[in-house]
């Protein structure tokens, strides 16, 4: 039986003790690795490692003092039906953002850079989600405060999203890539290089066993990023292979399901929806997939298959019962080699051009991140949207995708 720590605690309430929570990402490693899942063995091993920072190819510039900006003009209300993924003017971008967009580096003035002033970058375009958790979207409970629709029928999935607006330059019809980088909060060095190397639109699937997650997710959606809660599933070899403390199990009962689940929803605030993780035996069952997406309907979530096992029920289940879902169209890094990885980002394309919308699914692999810095700096000139994940699920019916 588990003991009493930091992962069981519910948030909020005050700690006895630093809780042992690497002993628990040590079991989800060690079941992956034996249990040979692939492209999640491989990730986990990576994030919970200490992984080196990833290589930072920014360029530094040094200016001369330049005059102040004019104020900040009102935000331009944002389009229902518009595209891509800048947002509004009026609200000021992070520096990550900056760095990623421009190349640059920002340098403050400070002894040690020979008094230099901040670099003079023109007034740029940022996204700033809705704070969480807003009061109306909480319900209490002993696992921590859970998600819920409020008394007005507004949704997390909604209020939780990230903008989306149109990209100067595109189309409104432009074909539109969502990509949602999974394994996240695990390990927090890998976790800070992601949110200051790729853009806010991409979408950040959290798993529930990292230290600091609610203070890891607030800065993920400062940065804008969208973001999941990953729900670690029963796969075909458990308990040879085991995602971890209070995974869905088949063999569970309801009740016990039901409390595994609030316990993995009450980690922290401000997803917009779930995300499945390993899962291939539970979501290959209806009769217990079924009753977890309807309580995400109920809740105002969306839900995210990673892509990762060809016998889920979980698009069909979602489209019966009106759940905003998402199966992904290609997962990235089944193959971590950066080459194949580059491979699977071509075959993304070409399927965003025939199909209109597509998703993807990766790991925080270090190696993963770095190609994918570079393919969503590519995006724009290929006349293609990078959009949030949310961005692709419409009134309960998911885009069809075609292969």
């Amino acid at each position: 039986m588990l003991q009493p720590d930091d992962i069981n605690r519910p948030l909020g309430l005050a700690a006895t003790a630093p809780g042992p929570w690497r002993r628990y990402a040590r079991f989800a490693i060690a079941g992956l690795v034996i249990g040979g899942f692939g492209a999640g063995a491989v990730a986990l091993q990576h994030l919970v490692a200490s992984a080196p920072p990833a290589r930072n190819e920014a360029h530094v510039a040094i200016v001369h003092e330049a005059p102040p900006p004019p104020p900040p003009r009102t935000a331009a209300p944002v389009s229902a039906d518009a595209t891509g993924s800048i947002s509004p003017l009026g609200i000021r971008p992070t520096q990550s953002q900056v760095s990623f967009e421009h190349g640059v580096k920002v340098v403050r003035k400070t002894p040690a850079n020979g008094g230099a002033l901040i670099i003079h970058v023109p007034q740029h375009i940022g996204v700033q989600l809705t704070p969480a958790p807003d009061p109306r979207l909480v319900e209490s409970s002993r696992f921590g405060p859970l998600p819920k629709m409020a008394d007005n029928g507004d949704r997390p999935a909604a209020i939780y999203a990230r903008p989306l607006v149109r990209a100067p330059g595109l189309p409104p019809n432009a074909p539109r890539i969502a990509i949602i980088v999974g394994g996240m909060g695990l390990n927090v060095i890998t976790t800070r290089n992601a949110m200051a190397q790729l853009p806010g639109a991409v979408t950040f699937g959290f798993a529930p066993y990292g230290p600091d997650l609610q203070a890891q997710v607030n800065r993920a959606r400062a940065d804008g990023h969208e973001v999941l809660l990953q729900l670690p599933m029963e796969p075909f070899d458990y308990a040879h292979n085991n995602p971890g403390p209070h995974t869905l199990l088949t063999t569970a009962s309801l009740a016990q399901r039901v409390d595994d689940l609030h316990w993995l929803m009450g980690r922290f605030t401000g997803y917009v929806g779930l995300e499945t993780f390993l899962g291939a035996q539970f979501t290959a069952h209806a009769e217990v997939m079924e009753p977890l997406l309807q309580e995400a309907s109920e809740r105002g979530l969306d839900f995210a298959d990673d892509g990762t096992s060809p016998q889920s029920t979980v698009t069909q289940l979602a489209l019966a019962i009106g759940l905003p879902a998402r199966r992904a169209d290609v997962v990235l890094d089944a193959d971590p080699d950066p080459v194949a990885i580059r491979a699977r980002l071509q075959h993304l394309v070409a399927l965003a051009r025939r199909n209109h919308s597509v998703l993807a699914s990766a790991s925080a692999l270090p190696s993963t991140i770095r190609v994918l810095v570079d393919f969503c700096r590519s995006l724009k000139a290929q006349g293609i949207a990078l959009v949030p994940f949310s961005s692709l699920t419409i009134g309960g019916r998911p885009l069809a995708a075609k292969r």
